[in-house]
């Protein structure tokens, strides 16, 4: 069996967020992880490998820099690790970034695709959707559970406030939740190995056959950024000194000016 797992290298919010004057991420100049909800997949593709023998390889699109996410998942327990990454490839939507990770996954033998439900930098959900659309197979998403049954994969799809059981036969994709599971950590033989053992395969766009110009990078993304800013900062707010007793008639008074109460 044959898993292949998108993953995502974003930026780490904590420390704000760089733009570039096109208003696009400048992803060079921040501090970066692995999305949350990829390295859950990540997890529930490994758990799967273990109890069947599967290969995995896991699939970014970024700059070259994106190669130490690659690397941490060699260390989780990834087999192999490719990198798609071109200058011509920058500034992508969800768009042009599914159309060009379904050519590089094109290349590829696969049964599943496991990718997250959503970035963290994008918050759209779409990738996963548009990367089984574009190549023509089933996809399940928002799983909070994953097993594999033969040529099948079962999966819990979380839906509001019940779960969907769902059986599909493979190929198919699968986009997991961050809540699906909890990913490992990296082994101290497993970060050796991925630094002195194993290689990160790094395709440019030479290497993407099957794949429209018209569908790539910022030119190729029919989705235009109005503005683009860092999160906003809430003000210091009123302060008011008052004994016990006003205390809690003005915060009475103040939820029911807001309708709370």
């Amino acid at each position: 069996m044959k898993i292949v797992v998108c993953i995502k290298q974003v930026p780490d919010t904590k420390n704000g967020v760089v733009f570039n004057p096109d208003g696009t991420l400048n992803r060079g100049a921040m501090d970066k992880v692995m999305n949350p909800d990829d390295k859950a997949g990540l997890e529930v593709a490994l758990q799967i490998k273990e109890k069947t023998g599967a290969e995995i390889t896991v699939v970014s699109m970024g700059i070259p820099d994106a190669d130490t996410v690659i690397r941490e998942a060699f260390a989780m327990g990834a087999d192999k690790g490719v990198l798609i990454t071109d200058r011509v490839l920058g500034g992508a939507d969800t768009w042009a970034t599914s159309s060009t990770i379904a050519a590089g996954i094109r290349n590829l033998d696969y049964d599943l695709i496991i990718t997250g439900r959503q970035a963290i930098d994008g918050d759209t959900a779409q990738v996963g959707p548009q990367i089984a659309e574009h190549l023509g197979i089933p996809v399940i998403s928002y799983a909070a559970n994953v097993e594999v049954e033969g040529d099948y994969v079962k999966v819990d799809r979380q839906y509001d406030d019940r779960m969907h059981k769902l059986k599909v036969k493979m190929p198919c994709l699968v986009t997991a939740l961050s809540e699906t599971t909890t990913p490992r950590y990296m082994t101290p033989g497993g970060i050796f190995d991925a630094y002195d053992e194993k290689e990160v395969t790094v395709w440019g766009r030479a290497d993407l056959k099957d794949l429209d110009d018209a569908n790539i990078g910022l030119a190729g993304s029919p989705t235009k950024i109005a503005k683009a800013s860092d999160k906003v900062r809430k003000g210091a707010g009123e302060k008011v000194n008052l004994d016990p007793t006003a205390s809690v008639s003005y915060i009475m008074d103040k939820l029911t000016e807001k309708h709370v109460i």
